[in-house]
């Protein structure tokens, strides 16, 4: 019996990492994702994958992309929501289509998707696996929109968890800290990464596997008592709060 996962935005960053993690404990992995360019470059050296080009805030378009894993994967063990999109930006400089772009993707997306996999997870009694941010634990400036969804994400795994419990699936959330992808070394100037250093009790930042293993281990046997957890992968920058790095020196 191989087991499956479907991983949404798998092009790149934490869900590419995340599909090979997979493909190393021999799952088959689904890779969604909206970019085509991307998706086709990232699948083409990977054996055991399925490719679908699918924008997650469509509901046509989810529909049409969880039948077809289905059909080609056979089963749908597990549930990776990661797709998502970062717009950080002062609150009265965020108009209304500006908080729906982020929202559509960021928590319609999650919704859209494990609604349209239930039938199939619950065949498997399978495990969804939601990618929230430690934005969605503690406010912070210029994340208004970004921040509010992912704090919704959190809730609404919850709320996964409490009703799916019932035929086995299980619904947890990562919700990562600053993680070395290439956006972020692309847009984080020095300042801001001896920052966030300072911040964090491990004194760097995470990368892509790390969070990675968090995700394929929730979706895995060995977390099979666990549901309607967040776990925030984040070097301890949740635990310390604003915290004053002059007095750890």
């Amino acid at each position: 019996m191989t087991k499956t996962a479907i991983v949404t935005g798998a092009a790149r960053g934490i869900g590419l990492a995340t599909t090979k993690l997979f493909l190393a404990e021999g799952r088959r992995v689904a890779m969604i994702d909206r970019d085509a360019e991307a998706l086709a470059e990232a699948s083409e050296a990977l054996d055991g994958v399925v490719p679908i080009l699918c924008d997650v805030s469509d509901p046509d378009q989810v529909t049409t992309m969880i039948a077809e894993a289905k059909l080609k994967l056979g089963r749908i063990d597990a549930l990776v929501n990661n797709a998502g999109v970062a717009d950080f930006g002062p609150l009265e400089e965020t108009d209304f289509a500006r908080w729906r772009r982020v929202m559509a993707t960021n928590l319609d997306g999650v919704f859209l998707c494990t609604q349209a996999c239930i039938p199939h997870l619950r065949e498997t009694k399978g495990a969804i696996v939601n990618i929230a941010s430690i934005s969605g634990l503690r406010a912070s400036t210029l994340r208004v929109s970004y921040g509010t969804s992912k704090a919704a994400v959190i809730q609404l795994t919850m709320q996964q968890a409490a009703e799916l419990g019932e035929h086995g699936i299980r619904a947890n959330v990562v919700a990562p800290g600053p993680v070395r992808t290439k956006l972020a070394i692309a847009v984080h100037t020095q300042d801001i990464i001896d920052a966030y250093h300072d911040a964090l009790p491990l004194n760097r930042y995470g990368t892509e596997d790390e969070i990675g293993n968090v995700i394929v281990f929730l979706c895995s046997d060995k977390a099979s008592y666990v549901t309607g957890q967040t776990i925030a992968s984040d070097g301890g920058f949740e635990a310390t709060g604003v915290g004053l790095p002059a007095l750890r020196r």
